[in-house]
């Protein structure tokens, strides 16, 4: 029964994809200024289809633009914020090419580069011209996933978009914590995280399987106060800061704690 009931979300997904698609390359064509809204009831579509339960702590950033920066868990994390904010993705240059999923991160205006620091500084002018024209992008620091309990170092090249930035204003960068704190309402424990985060190199297709298998999962981002970067004597300080909050904020949610106030 199982598997058949993942069979069938899989053909609601492509249902649902279909639905969309036409009605985005219009808005995409004609009224540009509404293009991320269909992408968030996309993303909306597929958390229910998942059964996954998006929370929301704090206060996400009102100001045009925001570089929201996000630890990075798994493959679900695009539905989860998506659904929760919009902007633009930043992905790894693979992604583009993958059937279906690259076109559909197309779509929703995601900027594809290498994950290699020459090329981070390479595109950066791509993702300036994003900010410049007030879109928020979400950023993973950590260039790859982690295992969801212990966050990997954040690459400072990153930040340089703070630096970079030309706008009238210092760019506002709010942290934020993704988290996948509880599987069908019991705290996440470490056997029950390998469902959850996608790590490695192991094979997508066969993860999602898995994970449609599993039972249903809480997911919280919780917003950190944003800061800028005139608050740091370099970027490299301004990254170190921003993981530390985030990996305070992982471990609080992994052990059913408010934040601080």
């Amino acid at each position: 029964m199982t598997a058949l009931r993942s069979s069938f979300i899989i053909l609601l997904i492509f249902l649902w994809a279909g639905v969309l698609i036409l009605p985005q390359l219009f808005v995409l064509g004609f009224l540009p200024d509404n293009r991320y809204k269909l992408p968030r009831l996309f993303h909306a579509g597929l958390c229910r289809l998942f059964r996954v339960k998006v929370e929301m702590h704090g206060t996400p950033s009102s100001v045009h633009p925001t570089l929201f920066v996000i630890n990075h868990i798994s493959w679900m994390d695009i539905p989860v914020v998506g659904k929760a904010l919009k902007g633009s993705f930043v992905a790894k240059q693979e992604v583009e090419g993958y059937p279906l999923i690259g076109w559909l991160a197309k779509l929703q205006q995601t900027i594809f580069i290498a994950r290699t620091r020459p090329s981070v500084r390479n595109h950066k002018d791509g993702m300036q011209e994003h900010l410049e024209a007030g879109d928020n992008i979400f950023l993973f620091p950590e260039g790859t996933s982690s295992n969801g309990l212990v966050l990997q170092d954040f690459k400072s090249a990153y930040f340089a978009l703070a630096e970079g930035y030309k706008g009238e204003k210092p760019l506002t960068v709010q942290p934020v914590t993704l988290a996948y704190s509880q599987m069908d309402n019991l705290l996440m424990s470490r056997s029950l995280m390998k469902t959850v985060a996608w790590v490695g190199d192991e094979e997508l297709i066969g993860h999602v399987w898995n994970f449609m298998k599993s039972g249903r999962v809480t997911a919280e981002l919780r917003f950190h106060p944003p800061v800028t970067i005139d608050q740091y004597d370099s970027r490299k300080t301004m990254a170190a800061d921003c993981q530390r909050k985030i990996a305070e904020g992982l471990s609080r949610a992994l052990t059913a704690r408010p934040e601080p106030q």
